[in-house]
């Protein structure tokens, strides 16, 4: 029976990917059936020989208790955004400089959430959301329901694919059907249906809801030579491929097809917001390289935002963590990019007095990166005898008096115990890019704040059990995995901290720089501002913000009692020695290396202190060549710049 069971799991997959993934199938629903049914059977009376990809494993389903954080091997960059034809002809400039001969793939940019898919030995182990690039969460279980991923392949391999997981337009319809039917509230569009859907806990509702992928990456090291040989190869393991991209040297011809997509974007049986456009050959894109954020070798066309008029109600007036005071305009409700919009940024003073927005006009709504709704002009011809809108002076949460700095767009409340700029500040101490304390979301926060249990920061790690369970809503179960997780935050790397307290200009990577090379918070409470200026990339306005934060009296005092709650103050990651062989030196990597591949031998780079970057400059101080180099070898020669082989990199 063992073997059987065997035979009807592997028959039945490759009659599933055929039906799901290549809209072929070869047997009839009927006999599909029949098949099924003796599998189940067969199950049923040996349990024992039930295998994890059976697809009966995939109906049904476990209730699950959460996510854990999954650390993604290779790395998930976001891209560069473009909204016109001249951005892509600037790209195609800068690309074509160093490789006249590059061709390009346009692909279509579904609007879905990016998942990764770890296969060992061909067969699923781990599906993981894109988190922050560096660590998702786990949604393996999930990811199971979805019909289209093969759960075991054709060849035992060791691989990491990349897609975007998404809700066909019919499904949607259907959901929102039965979830007005129920009287539930109804999703805002296939993206957060599809994104809500694999953050699900019981995995009988995301077999329910019928989602869809499209794979279009090999993350792990690639036999592949170009993208489009990627995708067939892709497709060949079983995976969903879209079919529709073009391959083509020309801008002009990938802007044709950009247009002719566009034409037919609301024909599609699922949702999508542009066209990415990569450099097909792998080894151009490799010696491309990255930003910081993004790959230098695609770019992500973003097709114009629609749009729409309404009338402007009235305008609200919120404080944000940093004392920034926002206007946000109440419309009459208006059908925006598949969304009902009755809200939209006005974005600020400045704005508002630029385009002459005042309250009764007829506007004209859009979504920002069709994501975000905002106001875009007035409709003049419309007005009638409105008077300008009438700018506060005091913030409209403490009272406190209103600052418009000069070099500022924005009003800010420079009141630091605003009751708003505090709340601001505690939920975004607690977001995932700082201290990622899960469950303790602005709702939370909202009520411990109202509820005079915290004040700061460091009043989050005096929270007992007792303190949680007075709030409205909050059981047993989530208050112990809310205490869980603040617990938990406390090992975090003091980067996260730092980038918690909300320091003005000093970011995530700006945090990152300082703890490398200073090695702990403490240490900030008497650094100079030259000290900081110095680090690279950070300079005297982000030196000037950090110090000034740290000599204050309430700074001193919420350091020490961070520290007396167990908060871990050191940089945990890997720290910047002034004694390291490389140490200040800016490197180039070129060629094909075959000792090391080129993420270990950056990151061998960066622990012997140097700055790696992409392109060769005069700024440039060593080039590390593998084979095949090609013209970063050639500035470098001409530049005179310092040239070293792999080699000598390995052994240093």
């Amino acid at each position: 029976m063992e073997k059987r069971i065997r035979e009807l799991t592997d028959l039945l997959n490759r009659y599933r990917q055929e039906y799901y993934t290549n809209d072929a199938p070869s047997v009839s629903d009927s006999d599909y059936d029949q098949l099924y049914h003796e599998l189940v059977a067969l199950e049923k009376e040996y349990p024992e020989y039930v295998l994890q990809d059976s697809p009966t494993q995939q109906v049904g389903g476990t209730i699950l208790t959460g996510f854990d954080k999954y650390q993604h091997q290779y790395p998930l960059f976001s891209l560069q955004d473009a909204f016109s034809r001249n951005e892509l002809e600037l790209f195609d400039k800068r690309v074509k400089a160093e490789f006249p001969s590059a061709q390009y793939l346009a692909e279509l940019k579904i609007d879905g959430l990016s998942i990764s898919l770890v296969y060992e030995r061909g067969i699923l182990q781990v599906g993981a959301t894109r988190g922050d690039g560096h660590i998702g969460e786990n949604i393996t279980e999930n990811i199971k329901k979805i019909k289209d991923i093969p759960q075991k392949l054709d060849q035992p391999l060791d691989i990491t694919v990349r897609g975007e997981a998404y809700m066909s337009r019919q499904s949607f319809k259907l959901i929102n059907e039965e979830r007005r039917e129920n009287g539930e509230a109804e999703f805002a569009n296939p993206r957060n249906a599809a994104a809500g859907t694999l953050r699900q806990l019981d995995t009988a509702i995301v077999a329910k809801r019928q989602l869809a992928t499209f794979l279009y990456q090999e993350a792990s090291p690639t036999i592949s030579s170009h993208q489009d040989k990627v995708l067939k190869e892709l497709a060949d393991l079983g995976f969903s491929v879209n079919n529709r991209h073009y391959l083509s040297s020309s801008m002009d011809e990938i802007w044709a097809f950009i247009q002719s997509v566009e034409a037919d974007r609301d024909r599609l049986p699922y949702e999508i917001d542009g066209v990415v456009i990569k450099v097909n050959q792998l080894a151009m894109q490799e010696e491309l390289g990255f930003t910081v954020k993004a790959p230098r070798w695609a770019i992500a066309y973003k097709f114009p935002a629609e749009e729409k008029e309404a009338k402007l109600i009235s305008v609200d007036w919120t404080v944000g963590r940093t004392g920034v005071v926002t206007p946000t305009a109440n419309l009459t409700p208006v059908q925006l990019a598949g969304t009902t919009v009755s809200r939209a940024t006005l974005h600020n003073v400045d704005y508002i007095a630029e385009k002459d927005i005042r309250v009764g006009d007829t506007v004209i709504v859009y979504k920002a990166g069709d994501i975000i709704p905002a106001v875009l002009r007035v409709v003049f011809d419309s007005r009638d005898e409105q008077e300008p809108l009438v700018i506060p002076t005091q913030c409209p949460s403490c009272q406190g008096d209103l600052v418009h700095f000069e070099d500022e767009v924005a009003l800010r409340c420079i009141n630091p115990l605003c009751p708003s700029l505090i709340q601001r500040g505690l939920e975004h101490f607690a977001s995932r890019n700082a201290m990622n304390i899960s469950g303790l979301g602005p709702a939370i926060v909202e009520k411990l704040f109202s509820a005079g249990l915290v004040h700061d920061v460091a009043d989050i790690y005096r929270l007992t059990k007792d303190d949680l369970l007075k709030l409205e809503g909050v059981k047993e179960k989530s208050a112990d995995k809310l205490l869980t997780a603040i617990e938990q935050s406390k090992a975090n790397s003091a980067e996260k901290l730092l980038f918690g307290l909300g320091i003005r200009h000093v970011g995530a990577k700006a945090s990152r720089q300082i703890l490398a090379t200073c090695g702990d918070l403490e240490t900030l409470l008497t650094i100079e501002i030259d000290d900081i200026a110095k680090i690279d990339g950070l300079g005297l306005v982000i030196a000037k913000s950090l110090v000034q934060y740290f000599q204050q009296e309430a700074a001193i005092i919420l350091v020490q009692e961070l520290k007396t709650a167990g908060v871990n103050l050191a940089y945990l990651g890997q720290k910047m020695d002034s004694s390291a062989a490389l140490f200040g030196l800016t490197v180039v990597l070129t060629g094909k290396l075959e000792k090391l591949n080129r993420n270990d031998a950056k990151a061998k780079l960066e622990r012997l202190g140097a700055k790696v970057t992409s392109s060769v400059s005069k700024k440039t101080d060593l080039v590390i060549a593998g084979s095949d180099a090609g013209s970063k070898l050639e500035k470098a020669q001409q530049l005179g710049i310092r040239i070293e082989g792999e080699d000598w990199l390995y052994h240093l």
